[in-house]
């Protein structure tokens, strides 16, 4: 395997009509379509009454070495996932409302782009053939560092800081060294 490796996904997004009263209808990250070719625009997948299946975009997901931290994580939450993040279309395009901008399986990184609060963040289940991929990339490159407690660094009061006399010098100055400061 590669340091880094890449796997081309379909981002499948359901428009579902909503009671909200606010909003006609919302749009839900319902799937992956492994392998799946690019392409431009949205495609049609599915219609029922209620809800339109969209083939959305075609994204990689990338693997990086560096994040091999955040995919071991994920993998032993309790429920691994793969994230979208999905952007509004700032075009007024009425056939394209919302755009597939990325997809990862870093849970850091969703994080990110969930603090940014100018996306939003979809979430589904990662599919088991997905999850032994990203396994295989964790295995391959994941080594767990060991904790080492940090030793704190030694304080002498009658050092020097920040521009005042040290204390005992100030009491040898004063004539004062035998003081005892009740």
């Amino acid at each position: 395997m590669q340091k880094d490796d890449s796997l081309k996904l379909g981002i499948l997004l359901e428009k579902r009509d909503s009671d909200h009263p606010w909003l006609d209808h919302e749009w839900v990250f319902v799937g992956v379509l492994p392998g799946a070719e690019a392409i431009e625009g949205m495609r049609v997948i599915r219609e029922v009454p209620g809800s339109v299946h969209y083939h959305a975009a075609t994204l990689e997901l990338e693997l990086h070495r560096a994040e091999a931290e955040a995919y071991q994580y994920n993998l032993t939450s309790p429920e691994p996932s793969i994230f979208v993040v999905l952007r509004e279309n700032e075009e007024d395009d009425e056939d394209l409302p919302i755009l597939a901008e990325l997809v990862t399986v870093s849970p850091y990184e969703a994080q990110d782009y969930m603090d940014s609060s100018e996306e939003l963040v979809e979430r589904i289940l990662m599919p088991e053939h997905i999850k032994a991929w990203v396994s295989e990339f964790v295995e391959a490159h994941y080594t767990e560092e060991p904790f080492k407690k940090r030793k704190r660094d030694k304080v002498r009061p009658e050092e020097y800081k920040f521009g005042q006399e040290p204390l005992v010098d100030l009491r040898k100055r004063m004539g004062r060294e035998g003081d005892d400061v009740n």
